[in-house]
């Protein structure tokens, strides 16, 4: 009996070992991870204080505006307990524009990768367009989408299609030649070459774009928003810039910033589980 369980202990002590390294080690990145925004804050409550100033709130203000926005019963004014419906609506339009860009640039970009006569007919039209502001784009998209949702869905299209599209190209154009060749000895041909060689190669740059699209996407819901919209995380940004109500500002920006961090770190997890076999594409 006292054999079995010295067995038992053996092999359970390895296991509880890695577990306790792996603790330790997730810890250690959460510690290195947090001290860069404690520290700002740190900061932005030392020049607040320092210089005296009322334009910008302490983050204790902040901290109390994003408890309201969230769960009201603070300031009980038309901001209150109202982030849930400015987040969904926010929500619907960032992921709206984001996955028509994909949808779209991700096809073309292996298209223009693959055949160069289409990307002699389309690159100089694209290079041409690409340089324009978004927010040049945006008395546009008022004109033809008229004030509301759509306008801001196509700007946001329009911040996500780029990054999405160009690496989607390189990383179909950095397709060694020598694996079509092999794939060709293989009997590797037509729509079998492409899943097979074309998208695992290009994949790791596929999710660049899109981790990048991502980004753009979240940074343009704001110009978006700007269109007469009611709802939405950028128009409340808005109302507080124009009601002069900076801690709502910071706090429409905080939001932002952390739901923005978690679907990023969405895409990376989708990276990492379809590029396990690659280890040096892990993000």
């Amino acid at each position: 009996m006292s054999k079995t369980n010295s067995a038992v202990s053996g092999v359970s002590t390895p296991a509880r070992t890695a577990l306790l390294t792996s603790v330790i080690n997730r810890a250690k990145k959460i510690l290195i991870a947090i001290i860069v925004p404690v520290a700002l804050i740190g900061f932005w409550s030392l020049m607040v204080s320092w210089t005296g100033t009322r334009l910008i709130p302490p983050p204790s203000e902040v901290v109390l505006m994003m408890w309201d926005f969230t769960f009201g019963g603070i300031y009980d004014d038309a901001f209150s307990a109202s982030l849930p419906i400015h987040l969904w609506v926010s929500l619907q339009r960032v992921y709206g524009g984001f996955l028509l860009a994909a949808v779209i640039a991700v096809p073309l970009g292996i298209m223009l990768g693959r055949f160069a006569w289409l990307r002699a007919m389309l690159d100089p039209t694209l290079a041409l367009l690409r340089p324009v502001p978004v927010t040049a784009w945006l008395p546009l998209s008022m004109i033809f989408f008229g004030l509301g949702p759509r306008s801001a869905i196509f700007l946001v299209f329009l911040g996500a299609f780029f990054p999405i599209l160009l690496n989607t190209v390189f990383g179909v154009k950095s397709v060694d030649e020598k694996l079509f060749e092999a794939a060709s000895m293989l009997g590797c041909k037509g729509s079998q070459l492409f899943r097979s060689v074309v998208l695992p190669a290009a994949t790791p740059s596929i999710f660049n774009g899109l981790r990048l699209g991502h980004g753009f996407a979240w940074i343009l819901i704001v110009v978006g928003e700007m269109t007469g919209v009611p709802e939405g995380l950028g128009a409340v940004i808005m109302d507080g810039r124009t009601l002069s109500r900076t801690e709502l500002v910071i706090t429409g920006m905080i939001v932002i910033g952390l739901v923005g961090f978690l679907s990023d770190r969405l895409i990376i997890m989708l990276n990492n589980r379809l590029l396990r076999w690659s280890p040096q594409h892990h993000a």
